[in-house]
């Protein structure tokens, strides 16, 4: 009896020496990186990584953030799923001379925890107009236009505002980076509440951190992160291949190639090889462009700039179409993402490249065309009429008829002179099956 309560003591005691809070010391810290513009992969690589940090049981996510910006749909995405998430969120914008402009401010302003580097910057929030390149920073031309700037300014403003308060950081400062697309060093967004602290590096940021409580998902949460190990998760095969298809220079390609791909394939039926990369690459190609901001006018007109470009190998239009398909690819291309936001534009010479070989490309077709139009026909009547022939067999009962190999194929031949085996002689005319023939010369026979 004495024994067990001794156990239940000793069981008490320990249980008064656990620390408040849901996460242990030495619990793992979930390390994410994203160094490039926002947009369908990161906001996959984020999402995925935040799902699987929380599987693992991390006590904390860290997210190292240098961005300069990038597409709206894709950083609302993330902030939803930082603001639900049970494993609080601290984003760290490192290392030195990284950024977190536009969608990295928002971000940042989200997170449970927001941290910089020494010689970082955040701010220039203002959104981008969507479809007319710059606008959003200009004065409207149109009440139209200017309504919908207003309208995009307004929604971004109190967005950021909202996220402000929630996190208790410098809403009025937030306000003005969406209207004035202002921006602050490090030091000076610590000194305006912008921030939380300063780091400088991920293990002076975990020492920072450590001990502090938060409020995540209501219940409040106590960092142990002095001695946490730490998990950097790095972006998978998915991550990086969509990464790579989401590139508008690169879904532009893949158009290209998917369409002269299948264009092959139905000029040499058969081959398979054509018709296989083709199809791949259009099928990857409109699975980046549903992700993207793209203009469906733009994805006609490059559609029918193509097509025209081929019909000009068809019809004897001498290079109306073909340079109409031209224009219409330059036209469709320029205007194809319908968004000015950075790091989703296409070059300029990207698309003069791809329209000059399409050009190429029609001007080969056009020459081969060409060559094969002059060439004198060697099939049919026109190739079979005026050719020399040997005469193969004589019958024996009629020596002005016998055979001949014309074409690859045994004719019968009949002629106004006795015929010889081995003799030459020239098609005159064909009548049905049968071919007219004419002696050229005195052939001796078995010659």
């Amino acid at each position: 009896m004495i024994a067990q309560r001794w156990r239940m003591l000793l069981l008490l005691l320990v249980l008064g020496f656990v620390p408040s809070g849901q996460s242990a010391p030495g619990a793992n810290v979930w390390l994410l990186s994203v160094d490039d513009a926002i947009g369908p992969a990161s906001a996959d690589y984020l999402l995925r990584g935040l799902d699987q940090g929380q599987a693992q049981g991390a006590q904390l996510v860290v997210i190292r953030l240098d961005t300069p910006g990038g597409l709206d749909s894709a950083m609302r995405q993330i902030i939803k799923a930082i603001l639900a998430s049970p494993v609080p969120v601290a984003t760290y914008v490192a290392p030195g001379g990284a950024r977190a402009a536009s969608a990295g401010t928002y971000i940042l302003y989200a997170s449970h925890i927001a941290a910089m580097a020494p010689g970082t910057n955040l701010g220039a929030a203002t959104p981008v107009q969507i479809g007319v390149p710059g606008k959003a920073e200009q004065p409207a031309t149109n009440s139209e236009e200017g309504a919908l700037a207003r309208k995009q300014v307004n929604d971004a403003a109190a967005y950021i505002r909202g996220l402000a308060q929630l996190r208790g950081r410098n809403a009025d400062w937030a306000e003005k980076a969406v209207r004035e697309a202002v921006s602050l060093s490090a030091s000076e967004a610590q000194r305006l509440q912008v921030i939380d602290l300063i780091a400088n590096d991920l293990p002076d940021l975990l020492r920072q951190l450590d001990g502090k409580s938060l409020l995540v998902a209501g219940q409040s949460v106590q960092l142990r992160t002095h001695e946490a190990s730490v998990t950097e998760h790095l972006p998978d095969w998915r991550t990086r291949l969509l990464a790579v298809i989401t590139n508008p220079s690169v879904a532009l390609i893949l158009i290209m190639i998917g369409v002269y791909g299948l264009l092959f394939e139905f000029m040499n039926p058969g081959s398979g090889v054509g018709g296989v990369v083709g199809g791949i690459c259009l099928l990857l190609a409109l699975y980046a462009l549903q992700l993207l901001p793209v203009s469906h006018a733009g994805v006609a007109l490059i559609l029918l700039g193509v097509a025209f470009m081929v019909a000009e190998a068809f019809l004897p239009s001498f290079g109306v179409v073909g340079f109409g398909g031209i224009v219409a690819f330059v036209v469709g291309a320029v205007i194809l993402m319908d968004t000015d936001a950075p790091g989703f534009g296409i070059p300029l010479a990207l698309i003069i490249s791809l329209a000059v070989l399409s050009a190429l490309l029609l001007g080969g077709v056009l020459g081969m065309a060409l060559k094969a139009r002059r060439r004198a026909l060697v099939s049919g009547d026109a190739g079979l009429v005026g050719s020399l022939v040997t005469v193969t067999q004589v019958r024996t009962d009629n020596p002005f008829c016998g055979s001949v190999q014309a074409q690859g194929e045994q004719w019968q031949v009949q002629c106004a002179t006795p015929l010889q085996p081995g003799q030459h002689v020239r098609v005159t005319a064909r009548h049905g099956v049968t071919l007219e023939v004419s002696a050229t010369a005195p052939t001796a026979q078995g010659e």
